[in-house]
């Protein structure tokens, strides 16, 4: 069945069509500007879960116990599996090919979430970024699904939402071991809570912009602002009702409505991870280039079988 290439006037037009709840699919005769802006959009949050497989790889043989390793072995693979699935997603817009978008982000050209570029020191950082990290970007991703306007990439992020809500409750089950084990391991956590708090807050961004075209496209649902808010709001009585601290001297809380308060936040060490300049990025982007590197055979040899079959079905 043919589908019918759907276009507008202007972007007036275009917009007219997205207030209305329309859904842009890939056959559509996309507006240029809709179409650079959301590829770049899903591009990053490809690169951010590729990158963060990579991180839970890391501590496959370092993991305590058999159990722990096997979950982290499936969290791998779904990390990397959701950014095969949103590779194919952008290329699909036709700004650039899957290999284009590699190839970029293993040569420090392109850009992953700055939690990603930090190190995880102890096991207790590797809670962390399940209980913290996932959290955070599980939030976020089902703000974008909420209204999300472009149908290919809404439809993969209802598969890759169910499964990061799964990562997000085993961080839940791994600080509660901790929260409940001996001092040194409440010391641990503590330590990485100190690391990895910030950095999480950071990871939904400085306050979105007034003319953000991202909200009034319809491919965030919130501003940065208060995503943010709401995550604070959650996680620092949770946190604290562990018995953790929450690393800000200047964290305060309303007498009247309860609501609470950070510190001024420091966007610097968020502007450095977006110029690939964070604590670990330099040898994070290395490893990922050497696996790339390493496994060119696989790709080369995929090919040339494919090739082959072509050759042999234009024969026959």
């Amino acid at each position: 069945m043919t589908i019918a290439q759907r276009s507008w006037n202007d972007l007036d037009d275009f917009q007219t069509f997205i207030d209305d709840g329309g859904i842009v699919e890939p056959t559509d005769d996309i507006p240029e500007a809709y179409r650079d802006e959301v590829f770049r959009f899903i591009e990053f949050h490809a690169n951010s879960e590729l990158m963060g497989g990579l991180t839970e790889r890391d501590w496959i043989p370092k993991a305590p116990g058999l159990r722990l390793k096997q979950i982290f072995l499936a969290k791998t693979q779904d990390e990397i599996g959701h950014a095969h699935l949103l590779y194919m997603v952008a290329a699909d817009m036709g700004v650039k090919s899957r290999s284009e978008m590699l190839e970029q982000l293993f040569d420090g050209r392109s850009r992953f979430h700055n939690v990603f570029h930090y190190q995880a020191v102890t096991w207790a950082d590797q809670i962390a970024i399940a209980y913290l990290v996932d959290a955070a970007a599980f939030a976020s991703q089902r703000a974008v699904f909420a209204e999300c306007s472009y149908g290919p990439y809404k439809r993969v992020l209802k598969r890759i939402i169910a499964e990061e809500g799964f990562h997000m409750r085993h961080g839940e089950e791994m600080l509660l071991r901790l929260a409940e084990g001996t001092p040194v391991q409440r010391e641990m956590f503590q330590a990485a809570l100190d690391r990895w708090w910030w950095p999480a807050v950071q990871l939904f961004g400085p306050d979105s912009a007034p003319d953000d075209p991202l909200l009034a496209w319809k491919i965030k649902s919130q501003r940065n602002e208060v995503l943010r808010d709401a995550y604070v709001q959650k996680y620092v009585p949770l946190l604290q009702g562990y018995g953790f601290a929450i690393p800000d001297e200047h964290l305060t809380q309303d007498p009247d409505t309860g609501k609470w308060q950070t510190s001024e936040i420091d966007w610097e060490p968020l502007k450095a991870t977006m110029r690939n300049g964070g604590p670990d990025s330099r040898r994070r982007i290395a490893t990922a280039a050497t696996n790339w590197s390493d496994t060119a055979w696989v790709r080369d040899a995929l090919d040339v079988a494919a090739h082959a079959r072509t050759a042999n079905e234009t024969a026959a």
